[in-house]
């Protein structure tokens, strides 16, 4: 399904499943949970739920970190679209039984693989979700449905577009003004104590503040290990296969949109950055799946300079693009899973947002030293991409708010990392 008959299907049939599991929520007798009980909670399995967005999972890794460590004896069930499950895997969040995949190639796909989810986590024994959903609410549903006592969500005030059922019993209020990650932990945080009686007129989360941003143990992102000579192997491949490349620093540009083309940085802006890089004695890659290169084999034309690559599908899969990553110096990137990934290696980024702000999805600090910049120009119509809209955007195509950063601003922080490396004074 395409995400537009996805959010058509979540909007209205989402809506309507959960009022009517609230309902059925309501005829239930409620346990009385003691303070005591509450602090003694040890889960034997926690499930969570991150259906949607790869870069998202490495947002995620400081709340596996907290959960990890406040839940030791606890086994880890991740739930995602099938598509998204090769980053899980490759951070080693779950065991790989412990990964479930839901199928939305299709409307009976996706049905036969909701009933195989909720089968497999029920005879699990979960006993306690964590549904990251902003707005989607399949997988409210997939929380209630799981059989868990527990139930942690994001979950409205008077706010619009965030409707997910009453029958979330540890919920947070989705705060647009504080950074996704922390909001994450507040999730996890938030199983310790479930509210008896939901009412859904006021937050239910109001716990103390805890410096996330401050606290090692689940700020640092834990960054790909490398295997033996598995970088050496990979860089000797890249000049075989482009000896072009030489001994220039590397540079990596992904110009694509992903499912949400309004992300996308003007082509031609791209072509000019590439074209003062090439100058400057670079190798210019342009990354991202299959579906991207007739926009990569553009630029390539455009440039027609031969340290100008097309990389479009060159790398078989994440890990192969983050080996990619070790070897370049930096990573010029719209919004989207490449930026995220690239703070678990140590090339520098540049990362554009205007439809999304980096006030909640800047990537994450990188532990082996990458410099990452979040470029938003701040136009008084931007973010428009929220979970209150269903990242819909009422915008016409022509997204300002990216077209008000320039090559030069990109420029100046590009030659500012890389330094001497590509023959220009930092």
């Amino acid at each position: 399904m395409n995400i537009n008959t996805q959010r058509m299907v979540d909007r209205y049939a989402g809506q309507m499943l959960c009022a009517a599991l609230s309902l059925i929520h309501s005829f239930k007798p409620r346990e009385a949970t003691s303070n005591k009980a509450s602090e003694a909670f040890q889960p034997r399995a926690i499930a969570i739920l991150m259906l949607s967005e790869m870069g998202s999972m490495v947002l995620a890794q400081p709340m596996i970190g907290y959960l990890k460590e406040r839940y030791p004896a606890a086994d880890l069930h991740v739930v995602q679209l099938g598509k998204n499950q090769e980053i899980v895997r490759l951070l080693g969040f779950a065991k790989p039984e412990h990964m479930h995949a839901i199928d939305d190639s299709s409307l009976g796909n996706l049905l036969s693989s909701l009933y195989r989810v909720i089968r497999d986590l029920r005879r699990a024994g979960a006993d306690a979700v964590i549904d990251c959903e902003l707005f989607a609410r399949i997988s409210s549903a997939i929380a209630y449905l799981s059989g868990a006592s527990r139930l942690a969500g994001f979950t409205p005030h008077t706010q619009e577009g965030l409707y997910r059922g009453s029958f979330i019993n540890c919920a947070v209020p989705y705060n647009p003004y504080r950074r996704i990650a922390d909001q994450f932990i507040s999730l996890a945080r938030a199983l310790e104590k479930p509210e008896e009686k939901v009412s859904m007129a006021m937050p239910r989360s109001k716990q103390p503040n805890i410096a996330f941003a401050g606290d090692a143990r689940f700020e640092a992102l834990q960054p790909l290990a490398l295997r033996d000579d598995e970088l050496a192997n990979a860089v000797a491949k890249l000049k075989m296969d482009f000896s072009q490349i030489g001994d220039k620093p590397l540079v990596l540009l992904y110009p694509g949109g992903g499912i949400l083309p309004i992300r996308a940085w003007p082509e031609s802006y791209f072509a000019n950055v590439a074209k003062a890089l090439l100058d400057k004695g670079c190798a210019v890659g342009f990354i991202g799946l299959p579906v991207d290169k007739p926009l990569a084999q553009s630029l390539v034309g455009q440039l027609k300079h031969e340290a100008a690559l097309d990389l479009t599908g060159y790398t078989k899969n994440i890990r192969e693009l983050l080996v990619l990553f070790f070897h370049a110096k930096l990573l010029i990137t719209n919004d989207g899973g490449p930026g995220h990934f690239a703070a678990l290696t140590p090339i520098h980024t540049i990362m554009f947002f205007g439809p999304e702000t980096p006030a909640l999805y800047a990537p994450l600090a990188s532990s082996l030293g990458g410099e990452s910049v979040a470029l938003f120009a701040g136009t008084p119509c931007s973010p428009c991409l929220t979970a209150y809209n269903h990242r819909t955007s009422s915008c016409d195509g022509d997204n300002i708010c990216l077209q008000e950063i320039t090559p030069e601003q990109v420029l100046s922080h590009a030659n500012r990392m890389l330094g001497e490396s590509a023959g220009v004074a930092s």
